[in-house]
């Protein structure tokens, strides 16, 4: 990976601090609370629509084993051949798996957008399922990827793309929004305070040079926030988090892809069949529990989860990335 020479002055206190920090190694948010409204069983077809690095998937695909199939979805090309090295070895460890279903015996792995979730099950010769799972936060690996230009802590172009093979990078945004119109996406969608001064600046310096790099973006971002290492003394979020958490949902069309598969849900899954969504920004969150909710009330969803399940202290310990997750869960009448 890449150093920091070139981060500015402003963010070097707290830069320096995530710097030193450890990477911890890919564990799933939440796999307790997963397995447990799931519960998934031999011979159940599972859909886990955001496949990652496979930690759900390898522990829901040799739980539904013998005779069960798991259909994995992401957007992104890299997390596939990760997650089909994960579940390929878990097929090796039981002898008993399932030898149907394409791909290599009970799996199917599928380049693609949950929201085209109907269209991947057409393709694997399937209507209905028993469960969906759905992780809706970005994977450890694009993170740490400092070609792949999601982090403000590592230095690389501004790109953010979940899938790198299309769509417009965050960089292309960033230099033809107007200045209202970011303004607007950083609170929506990154709940910042300050957006409209970093808007401000932002059209002010791409007047000048565009911003193409994380660096870039992050150094105006932390000027725009009069960020100095006094005033980040302690802080518990980086400055730029939530101007990069904002426009990583805008690039993706995050909201757009959610609010589809919470409308398809109802038709894709099987009498008596469970939705499981894990989400980490409070507005992915309130769009999963409307959703629920109004699917109870109308009879669609016969038990809708009272209130999201979250990460214990000892799994909030262990793993940074799950302090933050909600999971919500909604099961048809049979």
């Amino acid at each position: 990976m890449r150093g920091f020479s070139s981060e500015p002055p402003a963010c070097m206190g707290v830069i320096m601090h995530d710097r030193m920090k450890r990477q911890p190694l890919h564990v799933p948010v939440l796999l307790r609370h997963v397995m447990a409204v799931l519960s998934p069983v031999p011979g159940q077809v599972v859909v886990d629509c955001t496949l990652g690095l496979g930690g759900h998937a390898a522990a829901i695909f040799e739980r539904i084993q013998p005779g069960g199939r798991l259909i994995g979805i992401d957007f992104d090309p890299a997390n596939i051949a990760v997650a089909r090295g994960k579940l390929e070895r878990v097929k090796e460890r039981r002898s008993d798996a399932s030898e149907s279903g394409g791909n290599g015996g009970g799996v199917d792995l599928y380049h693609n957008n949950f929201a085209a979730l109907p269209q991947v099950l057409a393709m694997a010769g399937l209507t209905q399922v028993d469960a969906i799972l759905a992780d809706v936060g970005v994977a450890s690996t694009q993170i740490d990827d400092p070609e792949r230009g999601f982090s403000y802590r590592r230095p690389g172009p501004l790109d953010m793309r979940m899938d790198p093979t299309r769509g417009q990078t965050a960089s292309a945004l960033v230099n033809r929004m107007s200045e209202p119109d970011l303004a607007a996406a950083l609170l929506e969608l990154g709940d910042e305070a300050d957006a409209p001064a970093i808007a401000k600046l932002i059209v002010e310096r791409r007047a000048l040079k565009p911003i193409t790099t994380t660096e870039g973006l992050m150094a105006i971002v932390c000027e725009a926030r009069d960020f100095t290492i006094e005033r980040g003394a302690g802080a518990k979020l980086h400055p730029a988090a939530r101007t990069f958490q904002a426009l990583r949902i805008l690039v993706n069309r995050e909201l757009a892809n959610l609010d589809r598969l919470l409308a398809i849900l109802p038709q894709v899954l099987r009498p008596g069949g469970v939705a499981c969504i894990i989400s980490f920004h409070s507005g992915e969150d309130r769009r999963v529990k409307s959703a629920f909710r109004e699917g109870h009330r109308a009879g669609t969803y016969a038990e809708i989860s009272d209130e999201p399940l979250i990460a214990d202290d000892v799994e909030r310990a262990d793993n940074p990335r799950a302090r933050s997750a909600k999971l919500r869960w909604a099961r048809l009448e049979r």
